[in-house]
């Protein structure tokens, strides 16, 4: 499979704007928050008071492990991050993908493009090529800017591994809902966006991993969502790259992706 030049320039053009918007309202949202963060330092002991009288069941479906995390620079920052680049960059992801073939089909452009001199294979090797580096850079920006802001409202030295760990994690948790995206779009027998499928499906696999994370709740149902799979303990002193997570994301990108460019070369493209 190789990339079309002309069809990657004509996506890379349709695709900046959303990914210029999707960046400046991911990393906004990240620094003002953490701008917060010497406020939350500021009431300490007034914190601690509320957390007593807050279920911790509550604060772990948050996203803090502790009461600790809360005045913990990288600690706050990871807590924001599950829901900034976590959810949102995974849906900005999966709705990409997904959107990205299907709309030549609803957008009636299909037969144009199938017209052209180039096949299946790079139609789709390409439009998964600028999807995957929008992927990319929305994560490089939200990580500087994360990086930026840690280092400006720090209340003192943070580690910068378990900060690049969880950035990864960040990183193939967004890829792996791009190939799933993909997967969608080709399993779509009548051509129509779905958005709000991508979005629905996200937040479901997002409530699992938020109910698996409350005190009380057994089992390992949790690792059915992909949001699961991440380590988010990054406060833990031997906190770092777990090989099998690593490679479960690495597989199922694989697969996924490698699936919907078979599906993709033998589905009936509507005209």
């Amino acid at each position: 499979m190789t990339v079309n030049r002309i069809l990657f320039n004509m996506e890379l053009r349709r695709n900046a704007r959303t990914l210029v918007l999707w960046s400046f309202i991911i990393s906004a949202l990240i620094f003002f928050t953490m701008s917060l963060f010497h406020s939350v330092l500021e009431y300490h002991q007034q914190i601690i008071g509320m957390a007593k009288i807050v279920p911790m069941a509550a604060m772990k479906a948050r996203g803090f492990g502790s009461i600790n995390d809360i005045f913990s620079g990288l600690g706050f920052y990871a807590a924001n991050n599950i829901v900034y680049m976590m959810l949102l960059g995974s849906i900005y992801a999966m709705v990409l993908c997904s959107t990205i073939l299907l709309k030549e089909e609803y957008g009636r452009t299909a037969e144009f493009l199938m017209s052209r001199p180039i096949s299946r294979d790079e139609i789709f090797m390409s439009k998964l090529t600028l999807a995957f580096l929008n992927i990319i850079f929305l994560n490089l920006v939200a990580g500087l800017i994360s990086l930026l802001s840690l280092e400006t409202f720090k209340s003192g030295d943070f580690m910068i591994r378990p900060f690049l760990v969880f950035t990864m994690y960040t990183l193939l948790l967004n890829l792996f809902f791009g190939a799933l995206g993909f997967l969608v779009a080709v399993l779509i027998k009548r051509a129509r966006p779905v958005t709000f499928f991508c979005v629905g499906l996200i937040l479901v696999f997002y409530f699992l991993f938020t109910i698996s994370r409350i005190s009380g709740v057994k089992g390992n149902f949790g690792y059915l969502s992909p949001f699961k799979w991440v380590n988010v303990d990054v406060l833990n002193p031997v906190y770092g790259p777990e090989l099998w997570r690593i490679a479960i994301f690495l597989v199922m990108i694989v697969l996924l992706s490698a699936g919907s460019g078979f599906i993709y070369r033998k589905k009936d493209i509507l005209t």
